[in-house]
């Protein structure tokens, strides 16, 4: 008996898999998509106990979204990793990883194996990563007009934000925002009692021990300790005996020692990791010594970067006044502000001329509520990561304009493309042409129409700009008006979509594991 054509349940069963992966990814897409562009919307996420955010960042979304889909998790890592080493363009990553998996799932579906098809997606990705980057306009000095721009783009239009993103770009310096281990968003940080304002130093949500004594000094020395401020402990079987009660005596006069050293080095700011003891609590108090204590290990190693202090253990303490010496820090400032409830630290000017981070501002983003807090947060931190991603890696026209032009160059490049690849390349192609189709439909307009006019425009005029007016549905220069992105966003996004792409296509069964044991 013959063989017959597999029938249309045996692809289903065939593709099970792939076509329920893909339903998840569309379904994760589906939540974010709607924010795309200056008409894009907010989605409110509530949360099991009532509580609301409202909000049209990407990240937020995906990351308070309650998924259990294995595949829906991958494309929420694809975010996070967008977020993590961009800072910003996590619904581009998201918009272009789902269009991927629909483009490609349509292809494997109709015969072509998923092999050929991943293969010639990651051609694709890598041949529009290079057209991105061949375009890219460099960004050569924090004055360039584009550069305030981007980050206008990338706060919402929010005039406020944007300028304190400026000032603070400026006053750290371009090779600042180039070291590859500083992130300007992380120095955002919003308040509800708070004024704008760029504060040269950082924020420390600490109290000092006696905030309604001393709480300023300027141009102190600082000590950091990996310890608490105490005296050397005795067991209380040896505290019995008169051998134990004399080594108590021996310790409590080190230890009275050991304060009398730091007041003879004129410390101002003490941090502690631990507590400290109340002698020792009174004895700077007496001294003007401000004190921190419980700081964790992450502010510590703020705190060190800023004053150039070196943590040390309280045995240190038994050295000279010089070895000492050698491992204090130094802060201009140092004072605790009662309306923000925080302790304000500013660099010293030997510390900014010297050292490798003396250079450290915080952005200080000042809020009507508490419930607008976080967004305006989120918002600053996009500006900031958009500036320092536009100063990295330079600028390309927005609104889907650009991956709408090297979709194009795709489609030229395929006639070189031999065999099956061609179907992956092609994926990549039309899920270019995404970005632009969903920033047009959260206009209001028709989405086929209009990308087509634009890429029909971009053809006839050789302008790789020009793109959708959201307002009136008529074709503009996106470069000329300057609407730009950076090219970082953009060239991360594609790869990380590109990543999460083939992963999800190259899925043929999931299998749940067993828990535990053998």
């Amino acid at each position: 008996m013959s063989q017959g054509k597999p029938n249309a349940l045996d692809s289903d069963e065939r593709y099970a898999a792939l076509i329920n992966n893909a339903g998840a990814i569309r379904a994760v897409c589906s939540a974010v998509e709607g924010t795309l562009g200056p008409k894009g919307l907010d989605a409110m996420l509530v949360g099991t106990n009532g509580e609301i955010i409202i909000t049209n960042d990407g990240v937020t979304i995906l990351d308070k979204m309650d998924v259990t889909h294995p595949a829906a998790k991958l494309l929420i890592q694809v975010a996070r990793s967008q977020q993590r080493e961009v800072g910003d363009g996590t619904t581009t990553a998201t918009v272009l990883a789902g269009a991927m998996v629909q483009e490609g799932v349509s292809q494997v579906t109709r015969g072509v194996p998923p092999t050929k098809v991943v293969s010639g997606l990651q051609r694709g990705v890598a041949l529009a990563i290079e057209a991105l980057q061949r375009r890219a306009r460099p960004v050569t000095s924090l004055d360039d007009p584009l550069l305030r721009q981007t980050a206008y783009i990338a706060g919402r239009e929010q005039a406020d934000i944007v300028h304190l993103v400026m000032e603070a770009a400026q006053r750290l310096g371009k090779d600042k925002l180039l070291d590859p281990q500083f992130h300007l968003a992380d120095a955002v940080s919003a308040h509800e009692k708070a004024d704008n304002e760029v504060w040269p130093g950082i924020l420390l949500r600490y109290k000092p021990v006696h905030r309604h004594a001393v709480t300023a000094r300027t141009d102190a020395r600082v000590l950091v300790l990996r310890d608490a401020l105490e005296p050397e402990q005795l067991g209380e079987e040896l505290m019995a005996t008169e051998a134990g009660l004399a080594r108590y005596m021996e310790l409590r006069q080190h230890f009275e020692a050991q304060l009398e050293r730091l007041r003879a080095l004129d410390i101002g700011l003490i941090v502690l990791e631990r507590g400290i003891h109340p002698d020792a609590e009174q004895f700077c108090h007496d001294h003007r010594m401000i004190v921190l204590q419980r700081v964790n290990r992450d502010e510590i190693a703020r705190i060190c970067r800023l004053t150039g202090a070196v943590p040390m253990r309280r045995t240190a303490l038994h050295k000279s006044e010089e070895e000492i010496g050698r491992m204090l820090g130094t802060v201009g400032s140092v004072h605790y502000d009662e309306r923000l409830e925080r302790v304000r630290l500013a660099a010293s000017e030997q510390r900014i001329e010297g050292a490798i981070d003396g250079q450290t501002v915080t952005i200080i983003v000042g809020a009507s509520t508490a419930e607008v807090v976080g967004e305006r947060a989120r918002i600053a931190a996009d500006a900031a990561s958009a500036v320092q991603a536009a100063v990295k890696r330079g600028i390309l026209p927005g609104g889907g304009t650009t991956e709408l032009a090297v979709a194009a160059e795709l489609e030229r490049h395929r006639d070189t493309v031999k065999g099956m690849e061609t179907f992956g390349l092609m994926a990549v192609a039309q899920a270019l042409s995404k970005p632009m189709a969903q920033i047009v439909l959260n206009a209001g307009f028709n989405p086929l129409e209009k990308v087509e006019e634009a890429r029909a425009a971009q053809l006839e005029q050789n302008c790789d700009s020009i793109g959708v007016d959201c307002d009136t549905g008529g074709l503009i220069d996106y470069a000329e008006l300057g609407i730009v992105d950076p090219a970082l966003v953009k060239i991360h996004a594609l790869q990380a979509a590109g990543e999460v792409a083939a992963a999800v296509l190259r899925i043929h069964n999931v299998i749940k594991m067993r828990q535990g044991g053998e």
